[in-house]
Protein backbone atom coordinates (compact mmCIF):
# COMPACT_ATOMS: atom_id res chain seq x y z
CA UNK A 1 0.00 0.00 0.00
CA UNK A 2 1.00 3.76 -0.87
CA UNK A 3 -0.25 6.96 0.64
CA UNK A 4 -3.23 8.48 -1.96
CA UNK A 5 -2.51 10.89 -3.30
CA UNK A 6 -4.52 13.09 -6.16
CA UNK A 7 -1.91 12.49 -8.55
CA UNK A 8 -2.00 8.90 -8.76
CA UNK A 9 -5.05 9.00 -11.62
CA UNK A 10 -4.79 11.57 -13.11
CA UNK A 11 -2.53 12.12 -16.38
CA UNK A 12 -1.40 15.35 -16.67
CA UNK A 13 -1.17 16.55 -13.03
CA UNK A 14 -4.60 18.53 -11.25
CA UNK A 15 -4.81 22.04 -10.23
CA UNK A 16 -5.64 23.34 -6.95
CA UNK A 17 -9.37 23.78 -6.40
CA UNK A 18 -10.62 27.24 -5.61
CA UNK A 19 -13.32 26.56 -2.36
CA UNK A 20 -15.58 29.12 -0.59
CA UNK A 21 -15.74 28.75 2.98
CA UNK A 22 -17.60 30.88 5.68
CA UNK A 23 -15.63 31.23 8.89
CA UNK A 24 -16.27 33.90 11.94
CA UNK A 25 -18.86 35.86 9.27
CA UNK A 26 -16.38 36.37 6.89
CA UNK A 27 -15.97 34.40 2.83
CA UNK A 28 -12.75 33.70 2.02
CA UNK A 29 -11.44 32.33 -1.48
CA UNK A 30 -7.62 29.77 -1.47
CA UNK A 31 -6.33 27.20 -3.03
CA UNK A 32 -7.51 24.26 -0.82
CA UNK A 33 -6.61 20.48 -0.70
CA UNK A 34 -8.16 19.19 2.33
CA UNK A 35 -6.72 15.91 3.57
CA UNK A 36 -7.51 12.68 2.26
CA UNK A 37 -7.86 10.61 5.84
CA UNK A 38 -7.08 7.38 4.23
CA UNK A 39 -5.16 4.71 1.93
CA UNK A 40 -6.13 3.27 -0.41
CA UNK A 41 -4.09 0.19 -2.06
CA UNK A 42 -3.46 0.85 -5.97
CA UNK A 43 -5.55 -1.76 -7.43
CA UNK A 44 -8.54 0.38 -6.00
CA UNK A 45 -7.27 3.29 -7.46
CA UNK A 46 -7.06 1.79 -10.87
CA UNK A 47 -10.45 0.22 -10.32
CA UNK A 48 -12.22 4.18 -8.89
CA UNK A 49 -10.66 4.94 -12.51
CA UNK A 50 -11.64 2.16 -14.77
CA UNK A 51 -15.75 2.43 -12.92
CA UNK A 52 -15.80 6.35 -14.52
CA UNK A 53 -14.64 5.10 -17.58
CA UNK A 54 -17.22 2.93 -17.92
CA UNK A 55 -20.37 4.38 -16.52
CA UNK A 56 -21.99 7.40 -16.84
CA UNK A 57 -21.17 10.11 -13.74
CA UNK A 58 -22.94 12.82 -12.33
CA UNK A 59 -22.62 15.39 -10.10
CA UNK A 60 -26.21 16.61 -9.27
CA UNK A 61 -26.05 20.16 -7.71
CA UNK A 62 -23.20 22.53 -8.95
CA UNK A 63 -21.61 25.80 -9.47
CA UNK A 64 -18.63 24.86 -12.28
CA UNK A 65 -16.63 27.71 -12.42
CA UNK A 66 -18.84 30.33 -10.29
CA UNK A 67 -20.92 31.19 -13.69
CA UNK A 68 -23.46 33.14 -11.25
CA UNK A 69 -20.20 36.06 -10.38
CA UNK A 70 -19.70 37.06 -14.44
CA UNK A 71 -20.94 40.57 -14.97
CA UNK A 72 -22.67 40.53 -11.40
CA UNK A 73 -21.92 43.53 -8.86
CA UNK A 74 -22.21 41.88 -5.49
CA UNK A 75 -22.26 45.04 -2.61
CA UNK A 76 -19.34 42.64 -0.86
CA UNK A 77 -15.99 43.34 -1.71
CA UNK A 78 -14.72 40.10 -0.91
CA UNK A 79 -17.75 38.29 -3.10
CA UNK A 80 -16.12 40.54 -6.05
CA UNK A 81 -12.18 39.86 -5.53
CA UNK A 82 -13.43 35.92 -5.62
CA UNK A 83 -12.34 34.49 -9.26
CA UNK A 84 -15.27 33.90 -11.51
CA UNK A 85 -15.95 32.55 -15.17
CA UNK A 86 -13.72 29.36 -15.01
CA UNK A 87 -16.12 27.01 -16.27
CA UNK A 88 -13.34 25.65 -18.86
CA UNK A 89 -11.37 24.76 -16.30
CA UNK A 90 -14.04 22.53 -14.56
CA UNK A 91 -15.02 21.22 -17.54
CA UNK A 92 -10.98 20.03 -18.16
CA UNK A 93 -11.23 18.45 -15.00
CA UNK A 94 -14.55 16.49 -16.11
CA UNK A 95 -12.77 15.66 -18.91
CA UNK A 96 -9.74 13.95 -17.61
CA UNK A 97 -11.25 12.71 -14.80
CA UNK A 98 -14.19 11.37 -16.75
CA UNK A 99 -17.09 12.90 -14.97
CA UNK A 100 -19.80 12.63 -17.68
CA UNK A 101 -22.35 15.35 -16.44
CA UNK A 102 -22.91 18.09 -13.80
CA UNK A 103 -26.10 20.31 -12.32
CA UNK A 104 -24.82 23.43 -13.70
CA UNK A 105 -27.14 26.16 -11.61
CA UNK A 106 -27.87 29.67 -11.61
CA UNK A 107 -28.48 31.32 -8.11
CA UNK A 108 -31.98 32.83 -8.15
CA UNK A 109 -31.60 34.85 -4.82
CA UNK A 110 -27.96 35.91 -5.86
CA UNK A 111 -28.72 39.67 -5.80
CA UNK A 112 -30.06 39.47 -2.00
CA UNK A 113 -27.67 37.72 -0.36
CA UNK A 114 -24.94 38.90 1.87
CA UNK A 115 -23.13 37.10 5.07
CA UNK A 116 -24.48 37.22 8.03
CA UNK A 117 -23.77 36.01 11.60
CA UNK A 118 -21.49 33.62 9.75
CA UNK A 119 -23.93 31.90 7.08
CA UNK A 120 -25.56 33.27 4.11
CA UNK A 121 -28.81 35.65 3.99
CA UNK A 122 -31.09 36.92 2.14
CA UNK A 123 -30.81 41.03 3.34
CA UNK A 124 -33.30 42.48 1.40
CA UNK A 125 -36.05 42.06 -0.91
CA UNK A 126 -35.85 42.06 -5.14
CA UNK A 127 -36.52 45.41 -7.02
CA UNK A 128 -39.10 45.55 -9.42
CA UNK A 129 -37.59 43.48 -12.67
CA UNK A 130 -34.62 42.38 -10.83
CA UNK A 131 -35.09 38.58 -10.06
CA UNK A 132 -35.85 38.34 -13.84
CA UNK A 133 -33.12 40.40 -14.87
CA UNK A 134 -30.76 38.40 -12.43
CA UNK A 135 -32.20 35.42 -13.81
CA UNK A 136 -31.46 36.19 -17.69
CA UNK A 137 -27.62 36.90 -17.16
CA UNK A 138 -27.02 34.05 -15.08
CA UNK A 139 -29.01 31.52 -17.86
CA UNK A 140 -27.05 33.10 -20.57
CA UNK A 141 -23.82 32.48 -19.29
CA UNK A 142 -24.66 29.13 -18.92
CA UNK A 143 -26.22 28.76 -22.04
CA UNK A 144 -22.80 30.86 -23.79
CA UNK A 145 -20.90 27.07 -22.49
CA UNK A 146 -23.16 25.14 -24.89
CA UNK A 147 -23.18 27.72 -27.97
CA UNK A 148 -19.65 28.18 -27.35
CA UNK A 149 -19.01 24.39 -27.98
CA UNK A 150 -17.34 23.88 -24.30
CA UNK A 151 -19.97 21.12 -23.43
CA UNK A 152 -22.84 19.90 -24.41
CA UNK A 153 -26.74 20.56 -23.23
CA UNK A 154 -28.38 17.60 -21.66
CA UNK A 155 -32.01 18.25 -22.25
CA UNK A 156 -32.96 14.06 -20.89
CA UNK A 157 -30.95 11.52 -19.51
CA UNK A 158 -30.37 9.59 -22.98
CA UNK A 159 -28.11 12.40 -23.91
CA UNK A 160 -25.74 11.89 -21.00
CA UNK A 161 -25.39 8.70 -21.75
CA UNK A 162 -25.05 9.39 -25.60
CA UNK A 163 -22.32 11.84 -24.31
CA UNK A 164 -20.73 9.20 -21.80
CA UNK A 165 -20.42 6.63 -25.41
CA UNK A 166 -18.84 9.78 -27.07
CA UNK A 167 -16.53 10.90 -24.27
CA UNK A 168 -18.03 14.32 -24.17
CA UNK A 169 -18.98 16.17 -21.41
CA UNK A 170 -22.75 17.54 -20.11
CA UNK A 171 -24.23 20.28 -18.64
CA UNK A 172 -28.09 20.05 -17.17
CA UNK A 173 -28.95 23.66 -16.48
CA UNK A 174 -30.69 24.82 -13.22
CA UNK A 175 -31.80 26.97 -11.17
CA UNK A 176 -31.49 27.47 -7.36
CA UNK A 177 -34.47 29.52 -6.28
CA UNK A 178 -37.34 29.57 -7.88
CA UNK A 179 -37.57 33.13 -7.12
CA UNK A 180 -37.83 34.11 -10.89
CA UNK A 181 -40.91 32.66 -11.46
CA UNK A 182 -42.03 35.61 -9.08
CA UNK A 183 -46.61 34.92 -9.73
CA UNK A 184 -46.08 34.24 -13.47
CA UNK A 185 -46.19 30.58 -13.59
CA UNK A 186 -45.38 30.65 -17.70
CA UNK A 187 -41.90 31.16 -16.67
CA UNK A 188 -41.53 27.55 -16.06
CA UNK A 189 -42.35 26.97 -19.98
CA UNK A 190 -40.07 29.60 -21.25
CA UNK A 191 -37.39 28.61 -18.62
CA UNK A 192 -38.06 25.20 -20.11
CA UNK A 193 -38.19 26.00 -23.93
CA UNK A 194 -34.09 27.48 -23.25
CA UNK A 195 -32.86 24.51 -22.07
CA UNK A 196 -33.77 24.93 -18.05
CA UNK A 197 -34.46 21.26 -16.54
CA UNK A 198 -34.38 21.59 -12.70
CA UNK A 199 -35.70 24.29 -10.08
CA UNK A 200 -34.37 23.82 -6.64
CA UNK A 201 -38.12 25.41 -5.05
CA UNK A 202 -36.06 27.53 -2.27
CA UNK A 203 -32.77 29.03 -1.45
CA UNK A 204 -31.82 31.38 1.19
CA UNK A 205 -34.34 33.94 0.30
CA UNK A 206 -37.87 32.77 1.34
CA UNK A 207 -39.77 33.52 -1.77
CA UNK A 208 -43.21 32.60 -2.93
CA UNK A 209 -43.40 28.88 -2.42
CA UNK A 210 -41.91 27.45 0.34
CA UNK A 211 -40.06 28.05 3.70
CA UNK A 212 -36.38 27.60 3.66
CA UNK A 213 -33.94 25.69 6.36
CA UNK A 214 -32.13 28.39 7.70
CA UNK A 215 -34.66 30.70 8.95
CA UNK A 216 -38.21 30.89 11.26
CA UNK A 217 -40.71 29.29 9.24
CA UNK A 218 -43.22 31.86 7.09
CA UNK A 219 -45.34 29.79 5.01
CA UNK A 220 -45.73 26.93 7.05
CA UNK A 221 -44.67 24.75 4.43
CA UNK A 222 -45.55 24.64 0.85
CA UNK A 223 -47.81 27.53 -0.32
CA UNK A 224 -50.43 26.88 -2.85
CA UNK A 225 -48.57 29.33 -5.50
CA UNK A 226 -46.02 26.33 -4.88
CA UNK A 227 -48.26 23.47 -5.46
CA UNK A 228 -49.07 24.81 -9.06
CA UNK A 229 -45.52 24.93 -9.76
CA UNK A 230 -45.03 21.58 -8.84
CA UNK A 231 -47.92 20.66 -10.73
CA UNK A 232 -46.46 22.68 -14.21
CA UNK A 233 -42.88 21.44 -13.50
CA UNK A 234 -44.59 17.75 -13.76
CA UNK A 235 -45.95 18.94 -16.85
CA UNK A 236 -43.16 19.93 -18.41
CA UNK A 237 -40.88 17.08 -17.37
CA UNK A 238 -38.98 19.38 -14.92
CA UNK A 239 -36.78 17.52 -12.03
CA UNK A 240 -38.34 19.43 -8.48
CA UNK A 241 -35.13 19.90 -6.07
CA UNK A 242 -35.69 20.21 -2.27
CA UNK A 243 -32.76 21.43 -1.04
CA UNK A 244 -32.52 23.93 1.23
CA UNK A 245 -36.52 23.36 1.98
CA UNK A 246 -38.11 22.63 5.70
CA UNK A 247 -39.13 19.30 6.35
CA UNK A 248 -42.87 20.83 6.24
CA UNK A 249 -42.27 21.94 2.65
CA UNK A 250 -40.52 18.51 1.65
CA UNK A 251 -43.55 17.09 2.55
CA UNK A 252 -46.06 19.02 0.68
CA UNK A 253 -43.91 18.53 -2.66
CA UNK A 254 -43.31 15.11 -1.83
CA UNK A 255 -47.51 14.71 -1.58
CA UNK A 256 -48.18 16.88 -4.54
CA UNK A 257 -45.66 15.61 -7.01
CA UNK A 258 -47.11 12.94 -9.34
CA UNK A 259 -43.17 12.09 -10.31
CA UNK A 260 -39.80 11.23 -7.45
CA UNK A 261 -38.09 14.50 -6.65
CA UNK A 262 -34.45 15.13 -5.85
CA UNK A 263 -32.63 16.77 -2.70
CA UNK A 264 -29.52 17.70 -4.19
CA UNK A 265 -27.36 18.48 -1.65
CA UNK A 266 -27.85 18.18 1.95
CA UNK A 267 -26.08 15.28 4.43
CA UNK A 268 -27.74 12.91 7.82
CA UNK A 269 -27.81 14.97 10.97
CA UNK A 270 -24.76 13.51 13.00
CA UNK A 271 -24.79 14.99 16.13
CA UNK A 272 -21.32 15.77 14.92
CA UNK A 273 -21.68 19.40 13.87
CA UNK A 274 -25.12 20.14 13.74
CA UNK A 275 -26.81 22.48 10.83
CA UNK A 276 -30.33 23.43 9.53
CA UNK A 277 -28.36 22.70 6.37
CA UNK A 278 -28.42 18.74 7.45
CA UNK A 279 -31.53 16.38 7.38
CA UNK A 280 -33.33 13.73 10.07
CA UNK A 281 -33.33 10.29 8.38
CA UNK A 282 -37.21 11.08 8.79
CA UNK A 283 -36.85 13.74 6.07
CA UNK A 284 -34.86 12.22 3.66
CA UNK A 285 -37.09 9.16 3.74
CA UNK A 286 -40.03 11.62 2.91
CA UNK A 287 -37.76 11.70 -1.05
CA UNK A 288 -37.22 8.60 -0.72
CA UNK A 289 -39.94 6.64 -0.32
CA UNK A 290 -41.91 8.33 -2.92
CA UNK A 291 -38.88 7.10 -5.40
CA UNK A 292 -36.29 9.81 -4.50
CA UNK A 293 -32.64 10.70 -4.53
CA UNK A 294 -30.40 12.95 -2.28
CA UNK A 295 -27.34 14.23 -3.55
CA UNK A 296 -24.76 13.43 -0.83
CA UNK A 297 -22.83 16.96 0.04
CA UNK A 298 -19.50 16.88 0.30
CA UNK A 299 -19.51 20.27 2.98
CA UNK A 300 -17.06 20.44 5.80
CA UNK A 301 -20.32 20.44 7.95
CA UNK A 302 -19.11 17.17 10.55
CA UNK A 303 -16.19 16.34 7.74
CA UNK A 304 -12.86 17.28 7.39
CA UNK A 305 -11.52 14.95 4.86
CA UNK A 306 -12.45 13.03 1.61
CA UNK A 307 -12.77 10.00 4.18
CA UNK A 308 -15.27 11.51 6.29
CA UNK A 309 -17.20 12.22 3.24
CA UNK A 310 -17.70 8.69 2.27
CA UNK A 311 -18.38 8.03 5.72
CA UNK A 312 -21.98 10.50 5.15
CA UNK A 313 -22.15 8.76 1.72
CA UNK A 314 -22.23 5.21 3.68
CA UNK A 315 -24.61 7.00 6.50
CA UNK A 316 -27.14 8.24 3.43
CA UNK A 317 -27.18 4.14 1.82
CA UNK A 318 -27.97 2.82 5.71
CA UNK A 319 -30.85 5.09 5.99
CA UNK A 320 -32.66 4.94 2.49
CA UNK A 321 -30.96 2.45 0.15
CA UNK A 322 -28.27 2.27 -2.43
CA UNK A 323 -31.02 3.12 -5.39
CA UNK A 324 -31.86 6.83 -3.42
CA UNK A 325 -28.05 8.18 -3.26
CA UNK A 326 -26.62 10.38 -5.57
CA UNK A 327 -23.30 12.41 -5.51
CA UNK A 328 -24.30 16.34 -5.24
CA UNK A 329 -20.64 18.62 -4.86
CA UNK A 330 -22.39 22.05 -4.81
CA UNK A 331 -18.97 22.73 -6.60
CA UNK A 332 -17.01 26.47 -6.47
CA UNK A 333 -20.01 27.32 -3.72
CA UNK A 334 -19.66 24.95 -1.18
CA UNK A 335 -19.49 25.81 2.71
CA UNK A 336 -15.80 24.23 3.65
CA UNK A 337 -15.71 21.48 1.26
CA UNK A 338 -13.80 18.32 1.03
CA UNK A 339 -14.20 17.25 -2.05
CA UNK A 340 -13.23 20.45 -4.44
CA UNK A 341 -12.60 19.35 -7.73
CA UNK A 342 -13.79 17.03 -10.95
CA UNK A 343 -10.08 15.56 -10.75
CA UNK A 344 -11.15 13.87 -7.11
CA UNK A 345 -13.96 11.74 -8.33
CA UNK A 346 -12.09 8.90 -8.96
CA UNK A 347 -10.52 9.03 -5.56
CA UNK A 348 -13.97 8.97 -4.65
CA UNK A 349 -14.97 6.20 -6.32
CA UNK A 350 -12.08 4.36 -5.49
CA UNK A 351 -12.70 4.86 -1.59
CA UNK A 352 -16.35 3.87 -2.09
CA UNK A 353 -14.85 0.44 -3.78
CA UNK A 354 -12.48 -0.09 -0.79
CA UNK A 355 -15.08 0.33 1.94
CA UNK A 356 -16.92 -2.26 0.50
CA UNK A 357 -20.09 -1.21 -1.94
CA UNK A 358 -19.74 -3.18 -5.33
CA UNK A 359 -18.96 -1.72 -8.36
CA UNK A 360 -22.23 -1.71 -9.14
CA UNK A 361 -23.63 -0.10 -6.47
CA UNK A 362 -20.79 2.46 -7.01
CA UNK A 363 -22.24 2.80 -10.38
CA UNK A 364 -25.50 4.09 -8.92
CA UNK A 365 -24.50 6.56 -6.93
CA UNK A 366 -22.17 8.15 -9.17
CA UNK A 367 -24.50 8.55 -12.01
CA UNK A 368 -27.16 5.54 -11.95
CA UNK A 369 -29.73 6.85 -9.56
CA UNK A 370 -29.81 10.18 -11.05
CA UNK A 371 -30.49 9.09 -14.56
CA UNK A 372 -33.16 6.85 -13.58
CA UNK A 373 -34.86 9.72 -11.92
CA UNK A 374 -34.22 12.01 -15.02
CA UNK A 375 -35.98 9.21 -16.99
CA UNK A 376 -38.74 8.97 -14.57
CA UNK A 377 -39.51 12.54 -14.61
CA UNK A 378 -38.84 13.07 -18.54
CA UNK A 379 -41.46 9.91 -19.14
CA UNK A 380 -43.98 11.12 -17.07
CA UNK A 381 -44.62 15.17 -18.43
CA UNK A 382 -47.45 15.83 -20.50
Amino acid sequence: MRKLTRRALIAGGVTGGVAIAAAGGLWWARSRKPPLGMEIPEDFLRRGAALLAEHPSVDVHGHPGRSFLVGAKPDSLLIRLMRDGFEADRIADMRRAHVTASLFSIVADFPLLAIENGGLRAVREFEDGEVWRDFNRQFARLRSLVDDGLIRLGLVAEDIRAAHRAGERVAVLCSEGGDFIEDRLERLAEAYAAGLRSVTLVHYHVNQLGDIQTVAPVHQGLTDFGRAVVGEMNRLGMIIDVAHATQATCAGVVAESRVPVMLSHSSLQSGVEPSPRLISAEHARLVTDAGGIIGAWPAGIGSTTLADFVGQIFALVDAVGIEHVAIGTDMDANYKPVLTDYADFPLLAAALLMRGMSEGDAAKVLGGNFLRLFDDVTAAAG
